[in-house]
């Protein structure tokens, strides 16, 4: 790590000695390292639909067979990686920092469970999980969802998604996302500064005093809010800067 890295872990531990405490915010940046692909990048057969055919109220109204599909396929792909190395940093900072810790993604996928991570707040809700409309149960569900899988608390077969779509409000917004962005250590993953009410994140946690990184393939629609930077791969530079930091922490 160079000089900059270990300028910034100095900055953490500052913070973070003095009874400060730290929250992360993740975006789709981190879990494509890992090799999970996105709306974008999915191709083939999804090419020919908007996204909000795929990820709206509307949309499934109209075609709950499509996006039940949709869904699946994402699901089986989530199947099939693993957390990277820059997961498995988070769940390492995380336990070194305990309760001061709080983790934001805007990812659908469970990596970070996987890696370690305790109670990230998935502010976009979770693949690997379905919701009730008839009695909003939330269920883990890690196999194929259709029209007729059955709610285990109702017998309802209104299962949907556990996802926020186009049109709803984000999770955790009321209470637990704006009390983790008092924090004094703001740092953003993997993030394109573009997606609202996330990309705000940054700006709110300044005007509370945090010390903003910023960690990014390359600058993000927002990177002038941030107080520092690295760029490159999540997977590169977290777990040499958790290392720097854990240091830090120790002396």
């Amino acid at each position: 790590m160079g000089k900059d890295g270990r300028d910034i872990a100095s900055l953490v531990c500052a913070r973070l000695k003095s009874g400060g405490r730290v929250t992360v915010l993740t975006g789709a940046g981190i879990s494509a390292e890992s090799g999970l692909a996105t709306f974008r990048d999915m191709g083939g057969l999804w090419e020919q639909y908007r996204v909000e055919e795929l990820a709206s109220p509307e949309g499934f109204a109209r075609n709950p067979a499509l996006v039940y599909d949709f869904y699946n396929l994402r699901r089986a792909q989530l199947n099939s990686i693993e957390p990277n190395s820059g997961h498995l940093a988070l769940a390492t900072l995380e336990r070194q920092v305990g309760d001061g810790f709080s983790l934001i993604t805007q990812n659908v996928d469970d990596l970070h469970e996987r890696a370690g991570s305790r109670q990230p707040l998935h502010m976009h809700g979770e693949l690997r999980k379905a919701r009730c409309q008839a009695c909003a149960s939330v269920l883990n569900w890690p196999d194929d969802l259709d029209a007729k899988s059955q709610c285990s608390a109702c017998g309802s077969h209104a299962l949907r998604p556990h996802i926020v779509w186009f049109g709803e409000m984000p999770f955790h917004m009321e209470e637990r996302i704006p009390a983790s962005l008092t924090a004094e250590v703001f740092l953003s993953i993997g993030t394109s500064g573009h997606v609202y009410p996330a990309a705000g994140f940054v700006a709110e946690a300044r005007q509370q005093g945090a010390l903003t990184i910023e960690v990014n393939l390359e600058p993000s629609a927002n990177s002038e809010a941030f107080d520092a930077a690295l760029y490159g791969p999540a997977g590169e530079i977290l777990p040499p800067l958790v290392d720097a930091i854990m240091a830090g922490l120790s002396e």
